[in-house]
């Protein structure tokens, strides 16, 4: 059986999680402190300064305990023969594929966290009950094509990202049009959305420090929904923030493996919903 890994992203974190994992591997835990210059322990269990949902502190954080939970399943002797991740998530599958340490993946979603949170004055928002394509109809048709598409998460399962006036105006326009539920989401910007651009020279710059090698497994990328090659890290990586999440793709793409078994490696069990719901529309 091929055993696939996924790794979630911004928006599965909660308060209490990595709980008995910072126990478990001390000597990452001290390391991840030293490197963000706080507590990351006492950020995920007591969180006492209503930090963990800031952007520039979800992501660290979410990247620590999917990096510990990974470490926890390698030292049970369990390892994917594939790994991807949903947006933040995709630097774990990178570091399951040995791209780079786990120093330095936390040093890349520290600085690519930070330079997110710098762009305020954004929003997204999910439509649920509406396709890939009736979302962009929609939107022509109402003279919102300012908002962009932003995450594929399932076929009727949609997030769109752009200034928070023009969310805010699409939300009854999508209720008017046939949605089943519109949800606001807890961001501070207009995450994967042309929105980015004005942080992405920065990250690109600051991608360049860091040292990457080839992939030891496929991994498979938000960006493009294929596998990552040497030469494409850096591109993805940069591109990922300003282009959309094709999730349902990258799912499309390990549904052709045969015999696989999927496991979520971090908080939740978002990703699992989402392709046990994927898997019964794709066979059928």
């Amino acid at each position: 059986m091929k055993k696939i890994f996924m790794f979630p992203g911004q928006g599965s974190q909660t308060l209490g999680m990595g709980d008995s994992l910072f126990e478990e591997f001390p000597n990452e835990t001290t390391l991840a402190s030293d490197i963000l210059g706080y507590c990351i322990k006492e950020l995920c269990l007591k969180d006492k300064d209503n930090q963990l949902n800031q952007t520039q502190f979800t992501q660290p954080a979410l990247y620590v305990v999917n990096a510990l939970s990974l470490l926890r399943l390698q030292s049970q002797g369990t390892y994917p023969e594939l790994v991807l991740g949903h947006s933040l998530g995709e630097y774990n599958a990178l570091l399951a594929a040995n791209v780079f340490d786990f120093e330095t993946g936390l040093k890349l979603v520290q600085k690519r966290g930070l330079l997110m949170s710098q762009c305020s004055g954004g929003g997204m928002l999910a439509i649920i009950g509406m396709s890939w394509n009736q979302i962009k109809e929609v939107l022509k048709k109402n003279d919102l094509e300012k908002i962009d598409l932003a995450n594929h998460n399932g076929p009727h399962q949609v997030i769109i990202s752009g200034p928070t006036s023009l969310i805010d105006q699409a939300i009854p326009v999508f209720q008017k049009e046939g949605a089943k539920k519109t949800i606001s989401l807890p961001v501070s910007g207009a995450f994967h959305s042309r929105y980015m651009v004005s942080i992405q020279d920065k990250f690109s710059t600051f991608l360049d420090t860091a040292s990457f090698k080839d992939p030891s497994l496929p991994v498979i990328s938000n960006v493009t929904a294929k596998p990552y090659t040497f030469s494409t890290i850096k591109t993805n990586l940069s591109e990922q923030i300003v282009q959309p999440v094709r999730w349902v793709e990258s799912l499309e793409y390990i549904l052709k493996q045969e015999d696989l078994s999927c496991v979520e490696v971090g908080p939740g069990k978002v990703l699992t919903g989402l392709f046990n719901r994927f898997k019964k529309t794709y066979s059928s």
